[in-house]
């Protein structure tokens, strides 16, 4: 029976900063974390860590750049964070957030694993900040408007149900009283919108968000 050897589980962690202390310092403290490289290249990458001032346009380009690049993780780390930068940085999409302040080996370790597994953390209070961000934009912005903050109208999240049950395009258009050429321009511009593949990817992304 093969022994599982630690290289097996180590992730590999690219760092982006071009401040030569910084680099240092989180080379220091990765270091001493179990089951953690750091990496020169990205390429050879688990994660990408992030490290800036605060979360401008620069920041958001750096993490759309590393992400189109092949990351497949990226963890910001940012010195200053307010409300905007905050939805900036989950706009830009930073799989996790830490302020500098609060980078310690520990917190940073487990951010770097959550996002390797793809998934996402911020400190609790950020994450509070976040979601009365998210309310607000739904109540007073996306609401009156019949859009939701998946991105999807009411129309198109009615279109999507019916979809998913089955229902030809021209039995959806019978059932709204819309055209066929309608349907399928709403099916299309929701693929084309949200980089959809085809209708079945649409209507397992409504789901996923719990729309249908």
């Amino acid at each position: 029976m093969a022994m599982t050897t630690t290289m097996d589980t180590t992730l590999g962690v690219a760092l982006d900063t071009d401040d030569p202390v910084s680099r240092a310092g989180l080379g220091a403290q990765l270091g001493v974390c179990a089951g953690i490289r750091v990496v020169d290249d990205v390429d050879d990458a688990d994660v990408v860590v992030l490290v800036a001032q605060q979360v401008d346009e620069p920041t958001q380009q750096a993490v759309r750049r590393l992400l189109r690049g092949g990351a497949p993780g990226v963890v910001l780390i940012v010195a200053h964070i307010d409300d905007r930068g905050l939805f900036a940085a989950v706009e830009a999409g930073v799989s996790a957030l830490l302020r500098r302040s609060e980078a310690t080996p520990e917190r940073l370790s487990a951010a770097i694993r959550e996002a390797e597994r793809g998934n996402g953390s911020m400190p609790s209070d950020l994450l509070g900040r976040l979601m009365r961000q998210v309310n607000h934009l739904q109540d007073r912005v996306l609401g009156p408007q019949g859009m939701h903050v998946s991105g999807l109208s009411d129309r198109e999240i009615e279109v999507l149900r019916l979809v998913a049950e089955g229902q030809a395009t021209s039995e959806i258009a019978t059932a709204l009283c819309y055209s066929e050429r309608t349907i399928k321009n709403v099916i299309q511009g929701i693929t084309m919108r949200l980089n959809l593949r085809n209708r079945s990817h649409a209507v397992a992304y409504a789901m996923r968000q719990g729309l249908i």
